[in-house]
């Protein structure tokens, strides 16, 4: 499987609580952090649902 680097780059203020937890099952914990992980559908689907507060990328 393809590794994928998430950075966190809005802040999830004023987010719906469900895209909270979302960030928070993801990771990430502050602005700016970033975490790495396994490109699975379901880790895709997650990343899908909050793509206008992180940023992705291939990890190398």
């Amino acid at each position: 499987m393809a590794k994928i680097l998430v950075k966190q780059v809005r802040s999830k203020i004023n987010c719906p609580q469900d895209q909270k937890r979302t960030i928070e099952a993801l990771g990430l914990r502050k602005m700016g952090q970033v975490v790495e992980h396994e490109a699975t559908p379901a880790i895709l689907g997650m990343v899908n649902k909050v793509k206008h507060l992180v940023s992705v990328e291939e990890a190398k």
